[in-house]
């Protein structure tokens, strides 16, 4: 009786599409599902032809690799800002590498590995408007972009300009193309994030002042799962000793302008 009640709990607490093993134990299958960005330049981006690219891409398929599971045996789940959490709770991906920053708020809800990068939140703004210079400069006529389950707008009106307006939309993309229509003055987001649509947009968008935060993006797993963990940092561990982490962003972020920084410190 005890035996069945251990196994029902288990299987309860893995999700839709798990049957409570830790993610080792799953790749066995060859076969994993990644949650990721799909409209992110440089980061995660997916192409016309169903392919998908960037630097958080090169992450995901690394960590896969890893855990002996091949490109051809990934499933893409598109992550949006708002979803991560309930994806990775119902089991729906088995982890997500989506700019996902650590936060002790997440961390009650799922588990992190890492951080694989430390980004800095900014302002995106139109080339030619010169009264935004930073945060601080936002005020009540002016609205600030950014996507829902993101902190970074309240952020911004919480420390640096109470009156701004805000404005939210599912994905990163809707706010593009909100500030390229001028019906937002700024999208805030982390400056990696931000100068992928700086390059797409060459000529119409540019960054604003400089970062301002810290932002330590995680891979974000099922709760608890500390053999996944371990797996999971052993696999981004070996990504920035081989070079190909250094490697995939100044392939694929190198090209904005943006400055490679060192690699972060993986936690123990």
């Amino acid at each position: 009786m005890i035996v069945i009640t251990a196994s029902l709990t288990l299987a309860a607490c893995g999700g839709a599409d798990d049957d409570g093993r830790n993610l080792v134990d799953r790749a066995k299958d060859g076969q994993l599902r990644i949650g990721i960005k799909f409209d992110q330049p440089g980061l995660a981006l997916k192409k016309p032809d169903g392919s998908h690219a960037g630097f958080e891409v090169d992450v995901a398929k690394y960590i896969a690799k890893q855990l002996g599971v091949n490109e051809s045996g990934i499933t893409w789940k598109e992550a949006q800002s708002a979803q991560r959490e309930e994806l990775i709770k119902k089991g729906e991906v088995d982890f997500v590498v989506a700019t996902y920053s650590i936060t002790d708020k997440r961390k009650k809800e799922v588990s992190f590995a890492g951080p694989y990068f430390v980004a800095h939140q900014n302002l995106l703004i139109r080339a030619n408007d010169n009264d935004i210079t930073g945060p601080e400069s936002l005020n009540a006529h002016r609205k600030l972009c950014s996507t829902k389950g993101s902190t970074s707008a309240q952020y911004v009106k919480a420390t640096y300009a109470n009156d701004v307006q805000l404005q939210e939309f599912d994905k990163f993309t809707d706010c593009v193309t909100a500030l390229l229509s001028g019906t937002v003055q700024a999208m805030t987001s982390d400056d990696v994030i931000l100068a992928g649509y700086a390059t797409q947009y060459k000529g119409k968008l540019r960054l604003a002042g400089k970062g301002f935060t810290d932002e330590r993006y995680g891979v974000g797993l099922r709760k608890d799962d500390k053999v996944g963990l371990e797996a999971i940092n052993k696999a981004l561990h070996q990504m920035q000793q081989d070079g190909s982490w250094r490697g995939s962003l100044e392939t694929h972020v190198g090209p904005s302008g943006y400055s490679i920084p060192e690699p972060p410190a993986i936690a123990p």
